[in-house]
């Protein structure tokens, strides 16, 4: 596939299509890899984002409490 290298102020970019976006589930970032004679773009991915506010969320409804104790009645620590 050929695509243009257009100005963008006192830079050049490209152009990518919405088809390509989804197939490739591109959103707001890529990961610019420079290889041997070549640039490879990869969609980056960020797997844990929101975690932090989901975790608050979980803790404030009391769904962080531990399903199985932690420490057992006949556990002896010596």
């Amino acid at each position: 596939m050929e695509i243009p290298v257009i100005n963008i102020g006192n830079s050049k970019g490209i152009r990518l299509s919405k088809t390509i976006l989804e197939k490739y589930c591109i959103q707001d970032k890529l990961e610019l890899i420079l290889e041997k004679k070549q640039i490879v773009l990869k969609p980056k991915a960020e797997p844990r984002k929101g975690w932090e506010k989901a975790f608050f969320k979980m803790h404030e409804n009391g769904d962080d409490a531990l399903l199985i104790d932690d420490v057992w009645e006949d556990e002896n620590f010596e």
